[in-house]
């Protein structure tokens, strides 16, 4: 009975890359000392799959910065603005596209299917020549067979890879990106016929596009491009791997009739429709890769409900064609629960990270083949019966509040233009107001003074202090640049969910838990394990602080209900929305605690609202309906004259700007710059949008510093569609990750900008 891994973490399980790249981009080591720490985690990583029995043992699925940028740089598909002439691409114009460099910006990044995962969005045209400009798929075969390991390499499936991308600049929006198929074709069968020249039996394409509504015609590229690979295929097992979510029924028949194709994986823990299809028909000779184990959460599997599964789909697909396997790609979980010193050990008996699934999808496969690890088994059924029974996982009062949210859709008693006149008389702002999403640069210092202080090195006293002193200067800062409306700056803050996490009931929290989140960026989600609720205030403490250092309006700052659900591990035994109006629920105090203090412009930030839209549009209005009244239910109770903002970081917007209209809140400040203000275009289109609105001016993203020219010309497109009277001026997130020495000439330049046009204005008034 064999065994396969969709795809495995690349960080390490102490963020050994992260650590690696970030001293190579500092210019603090070479390119050799970064390889060495790569080329020491994937060998660590093929020795720990091998070690555990797995068969199918993926390569290539180890990235620098990510999975697509890759495929691009396979396909040489560089945009001229790099500079590139040709030949391997090396970290210089890799490390460019993915992060900019001092002339020319990033490439777009965006959201991974509904993963918190991003991706680096190819930019493509009819102009492009393609070329097979990176061997990374092939070099890393040969590096795992040298270590004595016969791996499966992973490519991203040509058509996911076109589907995935967007047309350049310049580009017609209506360029028909699958019209450059037969052009890439030609660069895959190079790549093909060279892991067959070195020894590889299988190759996975992952095409992840096919769980998503596909047309016809989008379909047919499937069928089109197997057949064109067919004949450099043969004598290869073929994998197509598929993952998120069910495959609707026309793509399940196009993708099980594929010519050359020899095998199909398919997540069967949030596609459980699929399992239908494949009792339905299943192609006979085929192997299933059957998604039994979930590659997206950190929750041990049951083992004895995944086994009565494959048990049924053995009598359908034959005992040889069954392959136990991960949902997907184990990237979106942690990395080893072995390294958790801190979790007791209930809790952690009902967990699983990464190096963990491995050894569940092992135990599966050589359970079904009569070797059933009986100790193994019993103590994962003690451990999934302690989990339903535990008295720690319920609170009867939490239950009885968020029932009773039914009733209403808690929507603020006033219309949100009478809101804004009232917040105008009070807090006075100019036109065009200036401010930031929350977060400043997050100094060695900082971090220092936070780990001292968690460590129990430094009294309370002494924290409080060096924390006061770090927000005086932050406010001093933002007044010296004469920005309208102020943060904090967020220094006792380690990250946006984790920092509201700890102090609600019903999460844990790990110490290694990071997963990746784009290039070197790691998050630590916190695991919710039962249910939530806020036995204190959380914020009020720091806000009214703060605010006592300014007569300017000071912002208090939440993470909203929606975003800590999506960024946390959540549990899997009750619906999701039940857990996030438990969490409405609590938020809404701390809301209420911050204007009883006297804050009156309180932002909730909903980062990743967009992100938990499920992929199928079937599904997508029930998300929104419970995603958006989760948000309202926050700020419900508050006053007119409180000014409620809301913060969306990258995303695709224009389909669910209906749903952010209804959240109600009165400002929203919104990821812009770095994808190429596809935002506006929605209000160019007619939507009119009443609520104050802050598209982000400058891309914090990037080290690159943009003229007040520059900014002076955003904000000027912008009010070709947008009424001045309700336009902020703002980055597009927050500055944490930023330098002092790039934020403070950046928001220079901002406020400098915002000034020349209110000048312009009102000459021309």
């Amino acid at each position: 009975m064999a065994s396969h891994i969709v795809g495995y973490p690349r960080m390490g399980p102490k963020r050994e890359l992260k650590f690696a790249l970030e001293s190579f981009w500092d210019g603090k080591s070479n390119a050799e000392e970064l390889q060495k720490v790569a080329v020491d985690l994937r060998a660590s990583i093929w020795k720990q799959m091998a070690d555990a029995g797995i068969k199918y043992i993926p390569s290539n699925t180890f990235s620098y910065y990510d999975q697509l940028l890759d495929t691009t740089a396979m396909l040489g598909a560089v945009p001229p603005r790099y500079g590139w002439n040709g030949g391997e691409i090396g970290f210089d114009v890799y490390f460019s596209m993915a992060r900019g460099n001092a002339s020319v910006p990033a490439m777009e990044m965006t959201k991974w299917f509904d993963t918190n995962y991003h991706y680096i969005v190819p930019e493509l045209g009819p102009d492009v020549k393609f070329t097979y400009a990176s061997h990374k798929a092939v070099d890393e075969y040969k590096e795992a067979k040298a270590l004595g390991v016969d791996t499966v390499p992973v490519i991203v499936g040509p058509v996911s890879y076109l589907l995935l991308s967007k047309p350049a600049k310049g580009v017609e929006k209506s360029f028909s990106l699958l019209s450059l198929l037969d052009k890439i074709i030609p660069i895959y069968k190079e790549v093909i016929a060279e892991l067959k020249a070195a020894g590889a039996s299988w190759i996975q394409f992952d095409e992840p596009k096919l769980v998503m509504d596909l047309d016809s015609h989008q379909l047919q590229a499937f069928t089109h491009t197997y057949s064109e690979l067919e004949s450099a295929l043969s004598g290869l097992n073929v994998l197509i791997e598929t993952y998120f979510a069910d495959v609707p029924v026309e793509a399940y028949h196009t993708v099980t009739a594929l010519k050359g194709v020899t095998a199909f994986g398919f997540d069967l823990v949030r596609g459980t429709k699929t399992l239908d299809l494949i009792k339905g028909r299943f192609p006979s000779g085929k192997y299933l890769f059957a998604g039994v184990v979930d590659g997206r959460n950190i929750w041990a599997n049951d083992l004895a409900a995944s086994l009565s599964t494959l048990q049924a789909l053995e009598g359908i697909v034959g005992k040889d064609k069954l392959v136990v396997s991960t949902s997907c790609s184990l990237l979106h979980t942690a990395v080893d629960l072995v390294n958790e010193t801190k979790l007791d050990k209930e809790l952690k008996s009902w967990l699983a990270f990464a190096a963990q699934k491995i050894v569940e999808v092992n135990a599966l496969a050589k359970a079904l083949a009569g070797q059933n690890d009986e100790a193994f088994f019993s103590a994962n059924a003690a451990a999934q019966a302690s989990r339903r029974t535990s008295p720690r996982v319920t609170n009867e009062a939490v239950q009885k509040a968020a029932a009773a949210l039914k009733g209403s859709d808690h929507r603020r008693a006033t219309n949100v233009s009478v809101r804004l006149e009232a917040q105008q008389k009070k807090l006075n702002l100019p036109l065009l107001p200036t401010t930031t999403i929350g977060s400043f640069p997050q100094t060695m210092d900082l971090r220092r003074v936070r780990r001292e202080y968690k460590a129990k090195k430094i009294s309370e006293d002494d924290y409080v202090k060096a924390i006061k002193e770090e927000i005086n200067k932050v406010v001093q800062i933002q007044e010296e640049l004469d920005i309208d409306v102020l943060v904090h700056g967020e220094p006792e803050r380690n990250d946006m969910v984790e920092y509201f996490g700890e102090q609600l009931s019903g999460f844990a929290f790990t110490v290694n838990g990071w997963v990746q989140s784009y290039g070197s960026r790691c998050v630590k989600p916190p695991i919710i394990y039962g249910d939530v609720s806020r036995p204190e205030a959380m914020t009020v403490f720091w806000s009214t602080m703060a605010q006592s250092m300014t007569k300017r309006p000071m912002k208090g700052m939440l993470t909203g209900p929606v975003t800590i659900l999506n960024w946390s591990f959540v549990r899997n035994d009750q619906p999701r929305f039940e857990t996030c109006y438990q969490i409405a629920l609590a938020i809404k105090d701390e809301v209420e605690d911050l204007e009883k203090a006297g804050i009156t412009v309180i932002q909730i930030d909903e980062a990743a609202l967009r992100e938990g839209l499920p992929l199928r549009k079937s599904e997508q209005a029930f998300y929104l309906d419970w995603a958006v009244h989760s948000f309202r239910i926050t700020n419900c109770g508050v006053q007119d004259t409180t000014q409620i903002h809301t913060h969306m970081c990258y995303s695709n917007f224009n389909d669910i700007i209906h749903s952010i209209i209804d959240m109600d809140a009165d400002v929203i400040t919104i990821e812009n710059s770095r994808s190429d203000e596809k935002l506006l275009s929605v209000f160019r289109e007619g939507v009119k949008y009443g609520a104050g609105i802050g598209p982000g001016v400058y891309d914090i993203h990037s080290p690159r510093i943009p003229s007040t020219e520059e900014i002076v010309d955003r904000i000027t497109k912008m009010l070709a569609v947008l009424e001045s009277n309700i336009l902020w001026v703002n980055p597009d997130c927050g500055l944490k990750t930023r330098k002092y020495t790039e934020v403070k000439p950046a928001l220079s330049n901002m406020v400098a900008a915002a000034k020349a046009v209110r000048t312009q204005l009102a000459s021309t008034k």
